[in-house]
């Protein structure tokens, strides 16, 4: 199937990264011996997926989401119903949500994916999950943090994760904006979960979004720091780049690209690693927010469910 979201938020995509795209896409998507009857009427579920954390705030604004473009979502036809899924560490869970769809009858259910790009979750472990993959590590994984598995008896649809739109450009320019004064004397830090296997990945998709954001701003450098378990959940590497901008320009603009906000993330990690520059006060601009909440997410969203529905409806595959 051709997605035409992809036309209407991505540039084309480097010849390595279409061929990694298309391993991904053939372990997560239907397989072709499944077919659709189009004598049935067509009950199709949206299901929001994002990793999840033991923050309240965190998943505060994950279920909001859901609450903004419900009436959306349902507008859509064929579309009946709208859920959330926690990965791991709330609720309700993946296999919860799943097996929600199936006491309901659901005949398919659309996975959009809330993460920011490609990388273990996205690529092993939600696959699995949903009996999609047989992946060890992950199987092994689930099993070591109680994650359940649960294979649907509803055809399952795997959407592709955010980075897939301009979303992540328009939200770092609008927050970079807001604090940006002296364009010249600035320069800008992104800071991110990371991944050791896709580090490649999440490297080439934060340079993008800081040259863009450079570029609309008139900014003139930009640097990265990861604060997930690739930098040991440590406070230093956001120390270290922001010091590197401060190297060069009067000011550091830090902002932190997460889905959402948790005290653990944004103040443990991130704010304690702004805190050991001298003259943080006056010379780091700070604000422990999220990418959530953002009207380009959800818009992204509803054209993502929208255009598998009118897919489902037509008989194709995803």
């Amino acid at each position: 199937m051709k997605h035409r979201f992809y036309r209407k938020y991505c540039p084309p995509l480097p010849q390595k990264i279409i061929a990694f795209l298309l391993i991904f896409l053939t372990a997560c998507s239907t397989p072709e011996k499944e077919t659709v009857d189009n004598s049935k009427t067509k009950s199709i579920g949206v299901l929001l997926l994002n990793h999840g954390s033991r923050s309240e705030r965190w998943r505060s604004n994950l279920l909001d989401l859901e609450r903004n473009i419900s009436k959306e979502i349902l507008a859509i036809e064929g579309i009946d119903g709208i859920r959330t899924a926690f990965m791991e560490h709330a609720e309700p869970s993946i296999a919860d949500a799943l097996e929600a769809f199936d006491r309901e009858q659901y005949q398919h259910i659309v996975i959009i994916p809330i993460f920011l790009t490609i990388g273990t979750h996205m690529f092993d472990d939600i696959p699995t999950i949903i009996g999609k993959k047989e992946n060890p590590a992950s199987l092994e994984k689930m099993k070591l943090e109680n994650i359940e598995r649960y294979v649907p008896k509803a055809i399952t649809h795997l959407a592709p994760p955010l980075d897939f739109s301009d979303l992540m450009k328009k939200n770092v320019l609008r927050r970079t904006r807001a604090f940006s004064t002296e364009a010249q004397e600035e320069g800008l830090v992104l800071v991110g979960y990371g991944s050791t296997a896709f580090d490649e990945q999440w490297t080439t998709l934060f340079n993008n979004v800081g040259t863009h954001v450079c570029n609309e701003t008139g900014i003139t450098d930009h640097t990265i720091a990861w604060c997930g378990h690739i930098a040991h959940y440590s406070p230093d590497t956001t120390t270290a780049a922001v010091n590197r901008i401060l190297q060069k320009k009067k000011r550091a603009i830090v902002i932190p690209l997460l889905v959402s906000n948790s005290e653990q993330f944004q103040g443990e990690i991130i704010g304690s690693g702004i805190a050991k520059i001298n003259d943080h006060e006056s010379r780091v601009l700070y604000k422990p927010d999220a990418i959530l909440p953002d009207i380009y997410l959800e818009q992204w969203v509803i054209d993502v469910a929208r255009e598998y529905a009118e897919n489902i409806q037509a008989g194709t595959k995803s």
